[in-house]
């Protein structure tokens, strides 16, 4: 009899270390998800757009920069970790990324709310030209990754 007690106790504390136990986190990608564009435009078919189109492509070209270009140095698509780099994935390190996110997420959504105010305002050929020059950097800056 003391033998099942001695049992069911040692098998209720290991369920309950179990369950209480931290959980890792799954490690973040230092490049955001979202960075991709869809598709790259040529000047024919950007001109044939209406503006309203345009204003969304540009502000999307301005987003997967501004995610992509601060971390060009470490990597130029999601998926490297700190871990990957080298870099201690501890409580500092992890806090930081995330307080860069933060900031990033943050000018991301007031500089949304600039361009959707003040964009429409722009000439529809300079947005074109905009756009075709965004997309070639992002282009050029995924042939970077065979550079090193």
């Amino acid at each position: 009899m003391q033998t099942k007690i001695i049992f069911f106790t040692l098998c209720f504390f290991m369920v309950t270390g179990i369950g209480f136990a931290q959980k890792n986190k799954e490690e973040k990608s230092i490049i955001q998800e979202g960075v991709a564009i869809k598709k790259y435009h040529n000047k024919p078919e950007l001109e044939r757009m209406p503006k309203g189109i345009l204003l969304g492509l540009y502000v999307e070209r301005i987003e997967s920069l501004v995610k992509l270009l601060p971390y060009i140095a470490f990597a130029t698509k999601p998926g490297v970790t700190m871990s990957t780099l080298g870099i201690p994935n501890d409580k500092d390190n992890s806090k930081i990324l995330d307080k860069q996110f933060e900031a990033t997420d943050s000018f991301l959504e007031d500089n949304a709310d600039f361009q959707k105010r003040i964009l429409p305002y722009s000439d529809t050929d300079d947005l074109v030209s905009a756009i075709l020059f965004y997309e070639e950097t992002l282009k050029s800056l995924h042939e970077y990754a065979e550079f090193h």
